[in-house]
């Protein structure tokens, strides 16, 4: 039992640090690749349904990591679109100088509308595949997946100490505008004691035999110690380059955002 959470740990680990990595690199290159590296995740994209809904019939070890590693494929697909500016938003330009609260909130939403009502329409199929089906790994994992991300748009969006604007590709620059930079928000306490006592309650059922340890909850509590990683990155600066310096270049940078 041991070296099945061991190894479920691992794997989560890295999925999460390859995934990244990859879509960093891809979203590095010249602009002119964008078409052929979206075309070969689109067929990922296609096999990763595939591979949910195989995943989805039985509960079993293998099936639980054939549901997560096939859901970090689609979000990846989500999150390639986004970063090579394909599936944005209405709005590809600076947020107005001056606009604050409601102005400033629309303009937000409207920069990123598509990918999230992307999200959305992803989610909207997984909940249809999963009707009568007995694994739900791949549709917890994405939906923990959304959830931390949301938190970690809205953090950037109330304002952080480490907001990464830096990082962002040439094309999406214009992003920056709409980050803050400040001290801690109520929402980030908030969020981060949402998510830590998520943890720490999984944790505290695994500990009490009041949950079986499957390979899928031990991937599922692994992720989401993963996302509170990097949330606790937006306060304290740490570079990019010593996890993912392979896919960046190894270029100098002062501090960091939250890795897609």
């Amino acid at each position: 039992m041991v070296n099945e959470v061991v190894w479920a740990c691992v794997f989560t680990a890295l999925c999460w640090w390859l995934g990244t990595g990859v879509i960093l690199w891809l979203d590095r290159l010249p602009a002119r690749s964008f078409r052929f590296s979206l075309g070969g995740w689109t067929v990922l994209l296609a096999l990763s349904f595939w591979g949910v809904a195989q995943s989805m019939q039985e509960v079993s070890v293998f099936n639980a990591y054939l549901a997560f590693g096939s859901v970090i494929v689609m979000w990846g697909w989500h999150e390639l679109a986004f970063l090579t500016g394909w599936i944005t938003g209405p709005r590809k330009t600076p947020l107005d100088a001056g606009a604050t609260g409601w102005p400033r909130f629309v303009q937000s939403v409207q920069v990123m509308l598509y990918h999230e009502l992307a999200l959305l329409a992803n989610f909207a199929v997984l909940w249809w595949m999963q009707e009568g089906q007995h694994n739900h790994v791949a549709i917890c994992t994405f939906a923990l997946l959304w959830c931390m991300r949301l938190s970690a748009k809205l953090n950037l969006f109330f304002g952080v100490p480490q907001n990464g604007a830096q990082y962002l590709p040439a094309h999406l620059k214009y992003l920056a505008s709409y980050f803050r930079t400040r001290d801690m928000t109520l929402w980030f306490v908030l969020s981060m004691g949402v998510a830590m006592g998520t943890w720490f309650w999984l944790v505290w059922l695994a500990q009490q035999g009041a949950v079986a340890i499957t390979t899928g909850w031990v991937m599922l509590a692994t992720l989401l110690g993963l996302a509170i990683v990097e949330h606790v990155i937006m306060i304290f600066p740490w570079p990019l380059e010593r996890l993912w310096g392979w896919a960046m270049g190894q270029t100098a940078k002062p501090a960091l955002t939250t890795p897609p």
